[in-house]
């Protein structure tokens, strides 16, 4: 494969204390027309600190997960040490801003300045697998974006947090 792509960040994550907003460029303030009402929204962004020949270079690695297999793909991992660092997290929105061009949301995973590459409303119509299927290591998991948030997961992990 020798196909160049160029992707162009449309804002970034900003954390202020416990707060949460992606800053999108004021040029493309249009494009948040017609947002509102939507409670979350996919934001895919770029794990830009694993943006580096080392991190995407790993394509497997020592299972994180408690209870899964030794060894993982990276594919079947969430690692931002990948052959390209994007990554896809489902945010809850606080609010848009459209003046300011920000959304305020519940939480991201991505640090601060990491770039956004893109967001796309969540559709439970295009978004929502109604009886989707994990491996037996991880079936215990929350079903649900909402049951996540009570989860013990720092149990889950061979890692300390």
């Amino acid at each position: 494969m020798t196909t160049t792509l160029i992707v162009r960040p449309i804002g970034e994550v900003r954390k202020v204390a416990e707060t949460t907003t992606i800053a999108i460029d004021p040029g493309l303030a249009p494009a948040l027309r017609g947002l509102d009402g939507f409670s979350h929204l996919m934001v895919i962004w770029w794990f830009s600190h694993c943006d580096n020949a080392h991190d995407r270079a790993v394509l497997s690695e020592n299972s994180p997960y408690r209870g899964a297999p030794d060894t993982l793909g990276t594919f079947a991992t969430r690692s931002p040490m990948r052959p390209n660092p994007i990554a896809v997290t489902c945010a809850e929105v606080i609010g848009i801003d459209h003046d300011s061009a920000t959304i305020t949301v519940t939480w991201l995973d991505a640090d601060e300045g990491s770039p956004v590459l893109d967001i796309k409303p969540y559709t439970p119509s295009a978004d929502r697998v109604e009886t989707p299927h994990t491996p037996q290591w991880c079936a215990h998991w929350p079903g649900s974006f909402e049951q996540s948030g009570d989860f013990d997961w720092a149990n889950q992990f061979t890692f300390d947090s």
